[in-house]
């Protein structure tokens, strides 16, 4: 059985449009107070609640844990100009049958470019890079978008309630 490799820190991920860009402490207060610093560039709408909920989230496992470890939040910036335009990330480590659970977001602004897609694929395949035996993720049951995204990113629906949608992929082990 293939171990979860475990590094230290969160490391950047880059796609042929988007960079990944790990959410540190210092970010993640700034998005909590939804104050940019000066070398922000944030688009409208950004950062939702949902982006300021993650955040916090960051804050508190630094506090808990010295940092988010590898399986942190990402902010979303477009590579053409270093613009922020939502998040993406792990909810946290894996649990115990090695599985992470995966969101995103973007502003509404981005929408409908694949952006959200190609940032989940990269995500993912970061994910599996690290030994992860796969992810999870949900959508409402009302956000077909949301749900187009993890379908078109290889993972399929195993089931709803009467909230979500579930979706799930299996990773086969790297060589």
């Amino acid at each position: 059985m293939e171990t979860v490799r475990n590094p230290q820190a969160i490391v950047p991920l880059t796609t042929e449009r988007l960079l990944l860009h790990p959410l540190g402490v210092v970010e993640a207060e700034r998005i909590v107070a939804q104050e940019p610093g000066a070398g922000d560039r944030w688009a409208e709408g950004y950062p939702g609640d949902a982006d300021v909920a993650v955040a916090g989230r960051v804050l508190d496992r630094a506090a808990a844990h010295g940092g988010p470890g590898a399986f942190g939040a990402y902010e979303i910036r477009l590579r053409e100009d270093g613009v922020a335009v939502g998040g993406i990330g792990f909810h946290g480590p894996p649990d115990a049958e090695r599985y992470v659970t995966v969101g995103y977001g973007l502003v509404p602004g981005v929408r409908g470019r694949g952006y959200a897609t190609e940032a989940l694929r990269a995500l993912l395949a970061h994910a599996r890079k690290q030994g992860i035996a796969g992810a999870k993720g949900d959508a409402d049951l009302g956000n077909a978008a949301s749900q187009r995204v993890m379908e078109a990113a290889g993972m399929r629906c195993t089931g709803e309630d009467e909230r979500v949608r579930c979706y799930r992929v299996e990773f086969t082990p790297t060589a």
